[in-house]
């Protein structure tokens, strides 16, 4: 007997046939002995032929979604593009510093080092070296040592260069706004008041930032969460700090508050006579900055919305 298509082989009497790896029998309403397979979605696996599962938090489906397997950590290697880039730059930037410095030391009693206020100067350079320096701890894998010295590290360079340059800037200000009214110089204008202004400042954030410390110690943890995507092949756990953007942007706060103070005195000083033109191209620093930070924030969030913002966000 022939059956349609020439076939001589009987048609399946079944109502439904069997379901496939990940797919989940779903009954069908009034047929008991009738179902519809239905393909286990997201981060779910079939645990039995009627039920699906979601994966652990640190677990995504095999592929025919039968089991969970564990998910893929990411971390970020030296030998990144996204993070080679950064540390050949803080390299240069480093060397660049060197270079400086080693330039005051050479003529540190010439009338040029001194005018420029050598002390502060000094300070300000050490506060360029550790922001460069900064970056290699940011690429370094995280550990309890590591995400405590990037608790410390992060905001505290930025702090000593904007609290020397506020110092300075004020300085300026004070000397040149006191000359108006009276010949009588200002008070606290000898490098040793300015290196005390100047270490009392950044000092604030080195207390803050060791209190933070001692309050909540840190740690190196596996984010699951941030490396999830809707496609669990493309899942991938990332090993950071226990630090969330907004802590991350708390420990700049207190630098960007120095940042806009100096800006504000920048611009108060731009009237001083043209010969003593220091106050100026700090400004035009300031402006620049300002520019930067802007366009820093935007960036920053908008990075924590991408996959791989372990890598953007460097």
């Amino acid at each position: 007997m022939a059956w349609g298509s020439n076939s001589t082989s009987p048609p399946p009497s079944v109502c439904s046939l069997p379901c496939g790896p990940g797919e989940r029998k779903k009954p069908v309403k009034g047929v008991p002995c009738c179902w519809h397979c239905e393909l286990c979605g997201g981060y779910q696996y079939r645990a039995d032929p009627l039920t699906c599962l979601p994966c652990a938090s640190h677990l995504r489906p095999t592929p025919d979604r039968t089991a969970c397997r564990p998910t893929p950590v990411l971390r970020l290697s030296w030998g990144d593009p996204c993070a080679a880039v950064p540390v050949a730059l803080a390299t240069l930037g480093l060397m660049a510093t060197a270079f400086v410095l080693a330039t005051f030391v050479r003529h540190h009693d010439t009338p040029i080092v001194k005018a420029s206020g050598r002390e502060l100067s000094y300070v300000l350079l050490a506060g360029i070296a550790l922001v460069y320096a900064i970056t290699f701890l940011m690429v370094a894998e995280p550990g309890v040592g590591v995400c405590a010295l990037r608790r410390l590290f992060l905001g505290l360079g930025m702090s000593l260069t904007y609290a020397a340059l506020l110092t300075k800037t004020n300085r300026i200000y004070r000397i040149f706004e006191q000359g108006k009214r009276s010949v009588t110089p200002p008070r606290f204008i000898s490098p040793t008041s300015q290196l005390v202004i100047t270490f009392t400042l950044s000092g604030l954030q080195l207390v803050a930032a060791a209190t933070w410390l001692l309050v909540r110690p840190p740690h190196a943890l596996i984010d699951y969460e941030m490396g999830r995507t809707p496609d669990p092949e493309a899942a991938r756990g990332v090993l950071r700090c226990d630090m969330a953007e907004g802590a991350t942007l708390a420990c700049l706060a207190y630098a960007l508050l120095l940042m806009l103070t100096c800006t504000v005195y920048a611009v108060k000083a731009r009237g001083v006579p043209e010969t003593f033109n220091e106050a100026k191209p700090i400004g035009f620093a300031m402006y620049t900055t300002c520019v930067v930070w802007l366009a820093f924030g935007p960036i920053f969030f908008g990075a924590a919305q991408s996959a791989d913002r372990v890598h953007v966000q460097m």
